[in-house]
């Protein structure tokens, strides 16, 4: 049977707008934006403000921690994965996927950390293991 690390990760799309993330990605680092009008911290990082439509977005460094919100085991592909939505403790929730570990034991509420994957020809791509 396949393992999870033989999963091949399609490149993500890199725009103007996103380098600064992948750019951080490349170096550890994830990324999001927060709004300097509102506050509010964002994700998928964007120029304007989903909450407030400002164009006063900053890029912020997270933490790297977060909790599973829910997720959904893909079984039926060649590789079985975790997706999932996590939210970081700073905030915003990303759609990522959960790696390194039994995915029978993934749960909601469960506390995660950040980890990089390398993407097929492209920038590593953020994803979360359990702690």
């Amino acid at each position: 049977m396949a393992q999870a690390q033989d999963r091949k990760i399609t490149a993500p799309p890199v725009s103007p707008e996103t380098k600064p993330f992948w750019d951080a990605a490349a170096a550890g680092k994830l990324l999001f934006k927060k709004c300097a009008a509102c506050g509010e911290p964002h994700f998928y990082p964007r120029a304007q403000c989903p909450f407030c439509f400002s164009d006063k977005t900053e890029w912020v460094e997270a933490s790297g921690d977060g909790t599973i919100y829910t997720y959904s085991v893909m079984r039926r592909a060649p590789v079985p994965y975790a997706i999932a939505y996590v939210t970081l403790a700073e905030g915003p929730t990303m759609m990522t996927n959960i790696v390194d570990c039994d995915l029978d034991q993934v749960r909601v509420g469960q506390k995660v950390r950040l980890v990089f994957k390398p993407s097929d020809g492209g920038p590593p791509v953020p994803m979360f293991r359990p702690v």
